[in-house]
């Protein structure tokens, strides 16, 4: 029963659906006390998993249970904010007498950060570097157990649910076909001149700029913000990494707000971005102070709420990090049990103080889940969009699919996802995409 549960899911090419895409079949393989649902939904303006919770109770529900079978554990949580109150109502209609617990989280960020939810469902903190199975805990996302239930009715995963909010005329959250271009889903917001605008791909404060707005939307697409090209934010996102040297250098004064409000910290983990800031001064840094980079998961609470001096820690620990990871340096080791810090519950931010320093007050609209069946007519869609290796195309150049087929599985022996086509058409491209026309009716023509 397991085995064919596990191979359902990896059949059908579910990954996770709200961080790096990391495939299910092989997270969930494991034994583990308790699985929880991550539907805090922490970052500003994303309102996806609370509607998926509300509407699609009864399949969250199902995937959840499907997930607790797998990995033996005797209690699913479903951890999410107790302004979410449609949602809550809607999951204890279908957790009655079952070994489903609802948490009611407060509103702050990163309530939505891994090990920050473990902590305050469990108060069990994860090691430095580590992942929840450490404390046996699995923790899966609101969507990913929502393609779990459809997987289990025959359907893989052709789909994504996403928020489009910022400066449009109608924030809505929707589902479209993977593959169909940004550009296109704002257009169904009512914004299709984009002239002055930039598009962040995810929440506002660890989403990232989106080069090209005609690159499709993958399996981890959550949300389009939609934001003037001078509206602070993208100006801060847009800086030069050399600039933000530069200024980390000469303004930054050591009031240690950084890391007396870092999330990662406040969890006990030996990570203090105003040291590392300091070592910014230093020929070649100071090693250990570097490699507390690794267990910084770049929230952005430094940047945007911290610095007083509106510098960016976030930016420089992810650079700093790739580099010790490309140079194969790896983080210290500790036996040491961390222990949360005694401030931690008082230095929790907010989520209206967030907005209103975001300076998106003003968009905090309602984006309510619309009842579109939308169609492209052309479908880019990624060979890798998951963490592990490309996919490896299953269909021809020419080739008639069907929503649904199989057009690309993982490579023997690797970690990756299957991908499945997501509208009914011609295969007219195959490279790091395979892009299907619905008018095509054959060939490259």
């Amino acid at each position: 029963m397991q085995a064919d549960l596990i191979n359902i899911i990896k059949n059908a090419g579910i990954v996770g659906a709200g961080g790096a895409g990391f495939p299910t079949h092989i997270k969930v393989a494991a034994n583990a006390e308790y699985v929880i649902v991550n539907g805090a939904e922490c970052e500003p303006l994303i309102q996806v998993d609370q509607q998926l919770m509300d509407i699609l109770a009864d399949k969250v529900v199902a995937g959840l249970e499907s997930v607790m079978r797998i990995t033996g554990a005797k209690q699913g949580i479903i951890a999410l904010k107790g302004k979410y109150q449609r949602a809550i109502d809607s999951l204890e209609r279908y957790t009655q007498g079952k070994s489903i617990e609802i948490f009611v989280l407060g509103d702050f960020y990163p309530a939505g950060d891994e090990q920050v939810t473990v902590y305050e469902v469990l108060k069990r903190i994860v090691p430095e570097g580590g992942i929840p199975l450490k404390v046996g805990t699995v923790v899966t996302n609101v969507e990913t157990l929502l393609n779990i239930a459809e997987a289990l009715e025959g359907h893989p995963v052709t789909d994504t649910y996403l928020t489009v909010a910022g400066n449009v005329p109608n924030p809505l959250t929707i589902k479209v076909p993977i593959g169909t271009s940004v550009k296109e889903v704002i257009a169904l917001s009512g914004r299709s001149d984009l002239r002055g605008m930039a598009v962040i791909d995810g929440g506002p404060m660890m989403g990232k700029i989106v080069g090209d707005v005609n690159q499709p939307v993958t399996k981890t697409t959550k949300a389009l913000l939609v934001l003037e090209e001078i509206h602070p934010l993208i100006q801060a996102k847009t800086m030069p990494l050399k600039t933000i040297i530069r200024q980390a250098k000469a303004a930054c004064v050591q009031c240690q707000r950084c890391t007396d409000l870092c999330p990662r910290y406040l969890l006990g983990h030996r990570i203090e971005p105003h040291k590392i800031m300091r070592s910014l001064n230093y020929a070649k840094g100071e090693a250990d102070v570097l490699k507390m980079t690794f267990f910084c998961s770049e929230c952005g609470a430094c940047e945007q709420i911290a610095c007083p001096m509106f510098l960016s820690p976030r930016m420089i620990n992810g650079r700093i990090k790739r580099e010790l990871i490309q140079n194969g340096i790896k983080p210290n080791t500790s036996t040491r049990m961390p222990t949360a810090h005694s401030m931690r519950e008082h230095r929790r931010i907010p989520t209206k103080r967030l907005k209103i320093r975001l300076g998106l007050i003003r968009y905090d609209r309602l984006a309510p889940l619309a009842d579109l069946k939308y169609q492209p007519q052309v479908v880019r869609i990624p060979l890798s969009q998951h963490i592990g290796k490309p996919s490896t195309p299953t269909v021809e150049l020419g080739q008639i699919v069907e929503k649904g087929m199989l057009i690309a599985q993982i490579p023997e022996n690797s970690l990756g996802a299957n991908i499945h086509a997501s509208i009914s058409g011609t295969v007219v491209e195959i490279s790091k995409h395979i892009v299907i026309d619905s008018c095509k009716k054959g060939g490259n023509q």
